[in-house]
């Protein structure tokens, strides 16, 4: 039976090695970088979709809007890294930003749905790829 040999650069294995040390640390940042291109799209969508083509004059406060954020990136108890993009809870008038959101997005009886979530997910998946690809080299780079 034949048997072949392939040795790696050494250069190469040093940097597979450090890379593994240093995941915990690159992962978040890969994440978050992704998640500022979503959050840039959504927080445009919904500025967009907030008081038009409404029978009544609109009531907006922009409450709901600057409730939007970007959470850090943070490990679940099965190992996953996540970021989450949403609306800080409560409001001040005791209510909810999610089901606002939720209305918005979906409608309700007598109120059109006005999506901007889904859109903006659909629209910023490629270049929110693109920016954690871009992420992951610089940091591998840096290693």
């Amino acid at each position: 039976m034949a048997k072949v040999n392939f040795k790696m650069p050494e250069e190469f294995l040093l940097k597979v090695s450090r890379l593994a040390e240093k995941t915990d640390e690159i992962i978040p940042k890969v994440l978050e970088a992704g998640a500022e291109v979503v959050y840039d799209k959504v927080k445009s969508n919904l500025s967009s979709v907030i008081g038009k083509n409404t029978k009544v004059e609109s009531r907006s406060t922009g409450e709901l809007e600057s409730a939007l954020g970007v959470s850090p990136a943070k490990q679940d108890r099965d190992g996953n890294f996540n970021v989450k993009i949403g609306f800080a809870e409560p409001r001040s008038d005791g209510g909810s930003n999610a089901k606002l959101a939720n209305i918005l997005e979906y409608g309700k009886h007598g109120q059109p749905p006005k999506p901007f979530l889904k859109p903006a997910k659909n629209r910023s998946k490629g270049a929110c790829i693109e920016a954690m690809t871009n992420k992951l080299e610089s940091e591998i780079e840096k290693l």
